[in-house]
C-alpha cells in the first residue's frame, strides 16, 4: 500500500466517523417557561395568585414591642408577681386565601401569634382559623363582643371573645346583621357550671354619613343570663365622639364587669400623624359576688378615666401610649397603662 492510498483511506474513515458523530449530536433541551407570581387585584391590594392555581393569597401581620405598667403586672406570661412593669414582644402573621365560586368568594383565614416575655417564657397559639363563603363563617374567630371604641378606656366587651363558632352575616355597603352560635368553653362559669357551654349572639351595625353604630346582644345558655350593648360614633369638629352603653341581666360569658356601664371618648385628630383620645366610663353594680354560688353583681359602683395617644412615626410604623385610672367604691384604686411600638406589614 503506497502513501497515496493510505491517505485516501484515512480521509474516508474520518468522514464516516464525523458523520456518525454529527448524527448523534446532543441537543440541549429548551428550558420550560417559568410561571412568575402574578398580582391578584380582585380582592384588594396585597393579594397574589398561588402559582398553578386560581387562588389568591395575602400575607400580612405585625411585630409589637410593649411595656406594661401597673399594680401586679408581673414579669411572666404564666407566672405574674408583684412587679409593677413588664416588657413583652409579639409577632403575628395572617394568611388569607380567596377564590371565586358560584356562591361568591370562598375565604380561608389562618392567624398565628407568637408571644415572648423573655428568652424562655414564650408561647405560640392559633389566634384565628376560619372559612367564609356566602355570608356563612365557621371556625375559630372573634365575636362582635370583641369590638369597642377606638381608645383604651372603655371596658364594654366579653372577658373572652375568641370562640369556635358558626355564624351567618348579611352585609351591604353600609349595613350588616348576623347571628352566631358560640362555644363558650373557656369563658367564666358561675353557680357550679362547668366547661362546654354554648351561647347565641346577634349583631347589627352600619354607617350613615359621619355616624356609625353597632348593637350587639348575647345569651349565655348555661348561666341563663344575657347582655346587650349599643355603640355609636360621630365626627364632630377635629375629632370623633364615641358613646357606648351595656346592660347585663346577670354575670355571664358575654359581659360580667358590671350590671350596667356607660362609656364616652373623644378621639382628637391633632395632626395627620397624632391622635389623642381621652375617655371615661362609669360602672353600675361593679364586680361579681360569690361566683360559685348564687352569682350576682355587687351593690358598689366604680368609675374609670384614661388617655390614649397614637402617633404614626412613618408608614406602617406607629407608637401608642395609654394610661388608665380605676376607682371602685369598695376596693383599692389602681393605675395601669402601656407603651407600644408596632410595625405592620
Amino acid at each position: 500500500m503506497n502513501i497515496k492510498s493510505l491517505l485516501l483511506g484515512s480521509a474516508a474513515a474520518l468522514a464516516v466517523v464525523s458523520g456518525a458523530q454529527a448524527a448523534d449530536a446532543i441537543v440541549a433541551a429548551e428550558p420550560e417557561p417559568v410561571e412568575y407570581v402574578r398580582v391578584c387585584d380582585a380582592y384588594g391590594t396585597g393579594y397574589f395568585y398561588i402559582p398553578g392555581t386560581e387562588t389568591c393569597l395575602k400575607i400580612e401581620g405585625y411585630i409589637r414591642f410593649q411595656v406594661n405598667v401597673g399594680d401586679r403586672v408581673g414579669n411572666s406570661l404564666t407566672r405574674p408577681n408583684d412587679s409593677d412593669w413588664d416588657a413583652v414582644t409579639r409577632g403575628q402573621v395572617q394568611f388569607t386565601a380567596k377564590s371565586d365560586t358560584e356562591y361568591g368568594p370562598l375565604t380561608g383565614v389562618i392567624v398565628m401569634q407568637f408571644n415572648a416575655d423573655n428568652a424562655t417564657d414564650q408561647n405560640a397559639k392559633l389566634d384565628s382559623a376560619y372559612l367564609d363563603v356566602a355570608g356563612f363563617r365557621a371556625g375559630l374567630f372573634y365575636s362582635w363582643w370583641d369590638d369597642g371604641l377606638s381608645g383604651e378606656t372603655d371596658d364594654i366587651g366579653s372577658p373572652v371573645t375568641l370562640h369556635n363558632s358558626i355564624r351567618y352575616q348579611y352585609e351591604t355597603g353600609d349595613f350588616y346583621a348576623g347571628i352566631s352560635v358560640d362555644e363558650l368553653e373557656d369563658g367564666p362559669f358561675y353557680d357550679g357550671e362547668t366547661p362546654n357551654n354554648v351561647g347565641v349572639a346577634v349583631g347589627l351595625g352600619g354607617k350613615a354619613g359621619a355616624f356609625s353604630y353597632q348593637i350587639t346582644a348575647g345569651y349565655d345558655v348555661d348561666n341563663e343570663e344575657g347582655a346587650v350593648r349599643a355603640m355609636g360614633t360621630v365626627e364632630i369638629g377635629p375629632g370623633t365622639l364615641g358613646l357606648a352603653a351595656v346592660y347585663s341581666t346577670g354575670p355571664n360569658a358575654y359581659y360580667n364587669a358590671a350590671e350596667w356601664a356607660v362609656a364616652a371618648e373623644y378621639a382628637i385628630k391633632a395632626t395627620d400623624k397624632l391622635k389623642i383620645t381621652p375617655g371615661v366610663q362609669y360602672y353600675g353594680n361593679y364586680g361579681v359576688v360569690n361566683p360559685t354560688t348564687d352569682a350576682d353583681f355587687s351593690d358598689n359602683d366604680a368609675w374609670k378615666v384614661g388617655l390614649t395617644v397614637d402617633y404614626q412615626i412613618v408608614d406602617n410604623f406607629y407608637a401608642k401610649a395609654s394610661v388608665q385610672y380605676l376607682d371602685p367604691d369598695d376596693g383599692d384604686d389602681s393605675t395601669s397603662g402601656y407603651f407600644r411600638l408596632q410595625r405592620s406589614f
